[in-house]
């Protein structure tokens, strides 16, 4: 399995630290446990910032950077070996294996963390959290400040500003390093194959629910833990809900179902959309709503390359789909006027794409002093225009009430481009068509 080394952790502490002002200390916490229900906990999947600078899988820790401390920069707080517990829950790194397998400098019990972290904090200046993302840290963070506060008579110096870690973490995160891209690469062909099961599987009869445990199955056996998100499963009219997850309705033939499913591995997520005919065959309405996606997308493919900005594959995408929508007769009007007077978003109101990286709605600014971002080699995102006919909407024909069409594929910005991490899922109509038929005469 493809994992991000311990080298690039180490590295990307030292360009975080670089940053940070001098005199100053770096404090993250680790994802709390979430009940799912009682006593019942749901998976548990690391705080992204923290595996971003530690790849430490544990909850109860707490990661402490401090620049040009004299026994090491890096401490990590975590659980200490407990041979009972472990038995119940499994191995525990403890501070050994914090220190030997996971690069910490030094490595406290975290039930000691009220004795120690107040003397690492004191005469410090600056204190970058990640304030506001977990009240109850902050609330534990400032009685810390509070122990160092009521000693200041005796010569202890509380910091005097605090700063919140985002704006540097959520930029170093926003450029993915060759490793990261690789993780991403495989994440996408893993979840690439999913889709490809479910086209095949895919028949009158079952149920949304049995095209999400072919996604499950592949998304397990290619050895990701989890799903990046909830999987989306949408047949028939529910294609034209934008975040459907009831994932229980019964498909039928002549409707589409449309997915939009993808697995994490390592912690970077994979996010990938395709739009079929439940009975392998596009009806003539169908195809064309799905080629005029089809053509928006790759419209947008050109439009991401270095020094072109963030929203110029959204704006080529809702160009073609305008133009489009005109051509078949679902918008009146002229193109120009249309896309000023954005009537195209009553079939087409979500933008093209977002960040992705170890959050599937990835961390990053989309503008920078106002100005949509210029996109920069390294950069990774989605882009997945779509097209969503009401199943009530009055002001077309019935022939095209109720589909809903999305396109979606993971691309990260080359010198030269984009390279399309996804480009492993059959998406033409003659390809989907195709392989939906020779899983039929298998299958016979």
């Amino acid at each position: 399995m493809i994992h991000i080394p311990k080298s690039e952790y180490s590295r990307r502490r030292k360009a975080l630290m670089a940053q940070m002002e001098p005199n100053s200390i770096a404090i993250l916490p680790a994802a709390a446990v979430a009940i799912r229900n009682r006593d019942v906990e749901h998976v548990y999947r690391q705080d992204s910032d923290f595996q971003y600078l530690s790849g430490f899988p544990e909850p109860h820790a707490v990661i402490v950077l401090i620049p040009g401390r004299e026994h090491g920069e890096y401490v990590l707080f975590c659980r200490e070996r407990n041979a009972e517990r472990e038995l119940w829950d499994g191995l525990r790194a403890g501070q050994e294996g914090a220190i030997r397998d996971f690069g910490a400098d030094d490595a406290f019990p975290i039930t000691d963390i009220d004795d120690i972290l107040p003397g690492l904090i004191e005469g410090r200046d600056r204190v970058y959290s990640a304030m506001g993302s977990n009240p109850e840290f902050d609330r534990h963070l400032m009685d810390w400040i509070n122990v160092i506060r009521s000693k200041a008579h005796l010569g202890a110096q509380p910091p005097n500003e605090f700063v919140a870690l985002d704006h540097l973490l959520h930029d170093m995160r926003l450029y993915k390093s060759a490793a990261e891209v690789k993780v991403m690469r495989e994440a996408a062909r893993i979840s690439a194959q999913a889709h490809i099961r479910a086209m095949q599987a895919s028949r009158a009869g079952l149920h949304e629910f049995s095209l999400e445990a072919e996604l499950d199955y592949e998304f397990r056996k290619g050895g990701a833990k989890m799903p990046a998100y909830g999987s989306i499963v949408a047949a028939g009219r529910n294609s034209c809900i934008l975040h459907y997850q009831q994932n229980d309705a019964v498909l039928k033939d002549g409707d589409l179902v449309l997915i939009d499913a993808g697995c994490e591995i390592d912690c970077y997520a994979s996010d990938i959309t395709r739009t079929w005919p439940v009975n392998g065959k596009y009806s003539p309405e169908q195809k064309a709503i799905y080629e005029l996606v089809l053509a928006s997308q790759e419209a947008a493919f050109n439009e991401i390359a270095p020094n072109k900005h963030w929203n110029q594959a959204h704006e080529a995408t809702v160009r073609v789909i305008t133009a489009g929508l005109v051509k078949l007769g679902l918008l009146q009007g002229e193109v120009d006027e249309l896309i000023a007077s954005e009537a195209y978003k009553a079939f087409y109101m979500h933008r093209a794409g977002h960040w992705l990286g170890m959050d599937v709605h990835d961390v990053g600014e989309y503008k920078v002093g106002g100005e949509w971002r210029v996109l920069e080699v390294g950069m990774a995102l989605t882009v997945e225009p779509g097209i969503y006919i009401a199943p009530d909407n009055q002001n077309v024909a019935k022939k095209w009430r109720g589909i809903g069409v999305r396109i979606e594929d993971d691309v990260v910005v080359t010198k030269t481009g984009c390279e399309i991490l996804t480009k492993g899922v059959p998406k033409t109509v003659a390809e989907i068509e195709a392989l939906m038929a020779a899983a039929r005469t298998q299958a016979a």
